[in-house]
């Protein structure tokens, strides 16, 4: 099973680190327009949209979050 997991990693994408992944949501906050909580539902959209298979979702809504409460 340890082989077969190394195979596979190989041919996966190497995940974004964070700093990655703010970058990306901060674009998309900015054009968006997003400012507040409020619009938390269109910029997750867009972002697991860009992000899909290359970070966690969970990760994403962290930033989101963090990024729209400031």
């Amino acid at each position: 099973e340890k082989k077969e997991l190394s195979l596979i990693e190989e041919y996966l994408p190497a995940p974004m680190s964070d700093d990655e992944v703010k970058s990306v949501i901060s674009e998309i906050v900015a054009r968006t327009g997003a400012a507040s909580m409020k619009d938390i539902g269109r910029v997750m959209g867009e972002a697991m949209k860009t992000l899909k298979g290359k970070t966690d979702g969970n990760k994403v809504q962290e930033i989101v979050k963090s990024l729209l409460s400031v």
